[in-house]
């Protein structure tokens, strides 16, 4: 059951902001951008700052932690970084993290409910730095699962591998798609249809989806 969502944390005035920080609505996707090597060179510093924030977040995850304690971590390693948590009140959402347990698929919303032991969590990291957003998640296991647990948290990173190895120059996008539920299937999962992958950079959330 859901715990108690608490007030939206303020981000300093000197840290720039993305469009929506104010407004809640972030701009339409527009055509899909061709990035150039200064966009990608910046991407690349977001991607690392966001991996190194869900490393040490991945650290303070036991049993008793509220998620809503993993959020003000987020929020104030981003700062400290010089960028803006990227979810902050896109579309109104009221978190700088996505902590989606258990049967949650994503986009789950911190709160005072306490992580308990054999919970898995996974948390969403996004940081606005430089103009652009560096995106990353991974899923943690609280303490002792059980096996039913443990083997889904080994496929879907063992899907991901998958992914990745899927792209390459001149490939179709959707073959990523393939190869993570070929994975899946291989194993007696299944995948969500309702949530799609999305591209990254100046905006959070732009083309090429992966549908």
């Amino acid at each position: 059951m859901p715990g108690i969502v608490s007030p939206r944390r303020s981000v300093p005035d000197h840290i720039p902001k993305p469009s929506y920080a104010i407004t809640g609505e972030p701009p339409a996707k527009g055509s899909l951008p061709i990035k150039g090597e200064p966009e990608i060179r910046r991407m690349r510093r977001a991607g690392r700052a966001a991996a190194e924030i869900l490393t040490e977040l991945g650290r303070y995850i036991s049993p008793g932690v509220q998620t809503d304690e993993l959020d003000v971590m987020c929020h104030d390693l981003c700062v400290e970084r010089g960028g803006y948590p990227s979810p902050l009140n896109y579309h109104g959402y009221p978190k700088s993290l996505c902590t989606s347990v258990n049967e949650v698929i994503c986009h789950g919303i911190p709160d005072s409910r306490p992580l308990a032991e054999g919970d898995i969590v996974n948390l969403d990291v996004t940081i606005y730095l430089d103009g652009v957003h560096g995106d990353t998640s991974a899923t943690f296991c609280v303490g002792d699962v059980d096996a039913e647990s443990a083997k889904l948290v080994e496929v879907t990173r063992e899907c991901l591998g998958f992914g990745i190895g899927a792209v390459r120059p001149g490939g179709p996008l959707n073959a990523v798609g393939r190869a993570i539920e070929s994975h899946a299937k291989a194993h007696g999962y299944g995948v969500v249809r309702d949530f799609v992958g999305h591209g990254i950079g100046t905006q959070f959330h732009m083309f090429p989806t992966s549908r």
